[in-house]
Parts: structure tokens; sequence; C-alpha cells
């Protein structure tokens, strides 16, 4: 991807008058003609609107962030190439689905009854999933891969229902949500070399599919509701991850060893936290799509959507590989699990840079240090134990973060002077 603007593909197989697609795979009910048969009358987004993210979509939110955590625990036990690679299919097919879900809620906010029950629905589907996901790959468990890509099915179906309440367009896309759904299902039945073929398959298809079709309209971006959807999933996904170290090191005991991993586990997290919205970096996505024309805000935010996927994917490395150092402190731990630590900061902080990049609200350069530092850890993690690189990872990023307030308040106390 190169940026955004007309002609980016949509990750929901859909295409606005310029080109930019959105990952619902819709044109927006708040177009002037809709081509996919019209909206029905509460349909209508004023792309100016201020609607902000209700608390149903913050319970929409944990029970995906409950994916994350059993994505982490899947890649915690498997902790090898095999394993990373399982962590990227189940991730693609289910973040797909849940881009799909915040653009059908900043078009309609999901106020009414009907809405509201077809949502917790597909909460129930993503639940499912996630249940799912530790043994979701492998041999001798047909049950569980099933139930995945039954759950699966459930999201994507309830996705349909609702979109075709605010506009039928969403007929010409959900074929393809339909047909991943159904080739996860019968990953379940083969053996693990071709469930992969048809893993990846089913990943291809869905994000694939804006090049086989583009339905017209336009998609109406309503930037409050937009940036804070995503903020609140990121905030969401850290606190999990903290969870779910604190989960991996009670067994342990909490020895003074252990409660100083933890903590710098914790601050890890936090100083992550910081490089997203310590600096305002939420609040001036919002401003970036309001500043936009509506007819190119469509691009923006599939900017943000793809930004998201680094910075996630490093949440649920970091808490993988956080879990089994923090669990096993004061002593090298396998040099795989010290990779895991290095590589959920380095993909949280290039993340980060990406989102700025994209969207022209920050420099890049010291994010992008800060993520080759952070890969360089792992030599410390495997050569010498899980608190000294904590330690350092977590030094670098608060260097990182005020190297740059100083970059960004140098030039102001030039011009006072």
């Amino acid at each position: 991807m190169t940026g955004p603007g007309p002609g980016a593909p949509d990750p929901g197989g859909g295409a606005d008058v310029g080109g930019a697609a959105d990952p619902g795979g819709t044109a927006n009910p708040g177009s002037a003609t809709d081509p996919g048969g019209g909206a029905d009358a509460g349909g209508a987004a004023n792309p100016d609107e201020p609607l902000r993210v209700t608390t149903l979509e913050l319970f929409f939110d944990l029970v995906f962030a409950f994916t994350l955590t059993q994505l982490a625990s899947l890649l915690q036990h498997r902790l090898t190439l095999s394993g990373a690679f399982e962590v990227l299919l189940v991730f693609g097919v289910l973040w797909w689905m849940y881009g799909g879900y915040a653009w059908l809620t900043n078009t309609r906010a999901p106020t009414r009854t009907p809405d509201r029950l077809l949502l917790l629905l597909g909460m129930a589907g993503f639940l499912i999933c996630g249940l799912a996901i530790p043994r979701g790959f492998g041999p001798g468990d047909t049950e569980t891969r099933v139930a995945l890509g039954v759950g699966y099915l459930i999201v994507v179906l309830v996705h349909g229902a609702l979109f075709y309440r605010v506009n039928r367009n969403i007929v010409r896309v959900t074929p393809f949500n339909v047909s991943a759904a159904l080739l996860v299902i019968g990953a379940a039945f083969v053996p693990t070399p071709a469930s992969y073929l048809l893993w990846v398959a089913a990943v291809a298809v869905q994000w694939l599919s804006p090049l086989i079709i583009q339905p017209g309209g336009r998609f109406n971006i309503r930037p409050a509701h937009f940036a804070e959807r995503h903020g609140a999933l990121v905030i969401v996904a850290l606190g999990e991850s903290v969870a779910a170290v604190g989960i991996g090191a009670a067994p342990a005991g909490v020895t003074f060893n252990v409660a100083v991993a933890a903590v710098l586990g914790l601050a890890l997290s936090a100083v992550l936290w910081w490089t997203y919205f310590g600096d305002g970096d939420d609040e001036r996505a919002e401003q970036a799509i309001g500043a936009t024309d509506p007819s190119r805000r469509a691009g923006l935010a599939l900017a943000i959507y793809y930004a998201h996927i680094p910075i996630l994917l490093g949440v649920v490395t970091l808490a993988a590989g956080a879990s089994l150092t923090i669990g096993n402190p004061s002593r090298p731990h396998p040099g795989w699990a010290a990779v895991a630590v290095a590589a959920g900061a380095a993909l949280f902080l290039a993340g980060s840079a990406w989102f700025r990049w994209a969207l022209r609200i920050g420099p890049i350069a010291l994010r992008l240090a800060g993520a080759a530092f952070a890969l360089a850890t792992a030599a410390i993690g495997a050569t010498v134990n899980a608190e000294v690189q904590l330690a350092v990872l977590l030094a670098g990023i608060v260097a990182m973060l005020v190297a740059e307030r100083y970059a960004r308040v140098r030039p102001t106390a030039a011009v006072r002077a």
C-alpha cells in the first residue's frame, strides 16, 4: 500500500466514487444515490454529523479482544514459524470482519433493538471463534476446528444481515465472506498441510475481493467515531495483554523476581499506550479525517485500518513472549521467546509509524529507529534474562518518546525566542 487516496483497494469489497474502498464492503447509504437498492430511513449518514462509540460497541470490542488473547495463547504454545503462520491466518480473517463491523457502526449507531440483538449474535460468533482458536489447527480435534468455522460463518451472516438493513449493496460482497467461512469449515476435515491451503484461500477470497467487485456509491466517514473506535480497541487489546501476562505469571508464585518482571511488563504496555495516545496521535487522526473532503475520507479510513494490523499483531506477539518470560524470570529464556518480546514491541512501533505516515500527522524517523532498537533487544533476552531485556526495551522506548517531545518543543521555543 502506498498511502490513502483514490484508487486504494477495499478490504471489504467496496469502492467509493474515487476508488477508495470500505472494509465493510458496501457503499455508504448517505450518498445521494444507492446503487445497491437504497437505505432505510435511518441509514443516512452525514459526514460531519458527530457520532461517538456506543457502549455496545465497546462491549463488542471486548469480545473481539478475547480472540486476540487466544491468538497470543496459540502463539505461546506454538512459538514456531508454523505457529506464527497460523496466527497470521486466523488474524487475517478475523480482522477483516472486525473492519466490516467498524464501518457498519460508523454508518449507523446500533441504537435500535433489532440492530443490538444482531450485534450481540455477531459477538457470540466471535466468542465461539476465540474459544476454538488454541486448537483450531492440527489433527484429532475436528469438532473444535469446525466450531471455529461455524463461529466465523455466524459473524459473516450477521454482518450481512445488519448491513442489508442499511444498504443492500452488501449482497454483492457477502458471498465472498460466506465463501471464506465455508473454506475455514472445510479446512477442519483435511490434513494440516491441505488445511493451510484452504485457510490461505479464505484470506485471499476476502482480501482480493475488491479486485473482482467494486460497488459504486460514497462512504461518508464520520471522523470522531472512526478514530475513537480503533483507539478503543487498542486500549482494550493492551489491557487484555496485561491480563494474559498476569495469568501466565501466576502459577510461578509472586516472588520478588516475578513481581519485578510483571511490573516491567506493565510498564512496557504503558509506554506503548503512550506512543499511541500520549502524544495525541488519535486526536490528530480525527482532525486529519475531518479536514479532508468527504469524498476522499474513505482512503484515510482505509489507511487507519491497515496501520492497525501491525499494531494489534504486536500486542499479540508481545503478550505471548512476555507470558513465557515473566513466568520464568532471572535466567536466559529460549531464543524464540526473546524474539517474540522484541518483535511485538517492534511491530507496535512500526505500526504507529505507519499510522502517522499514512495520515501525515507526525514524524516517523524516531518511531522506526525505536522499532529497530526493540528488535535488537532480542539478543539481550536470549543471553541474559527477562528482566534485563524488558528494562532495556522500556528505557529505549522512553528515550524515543523523550526525543520526540524534545524535537517537537525545540522549534516552538525557537519561534518564541
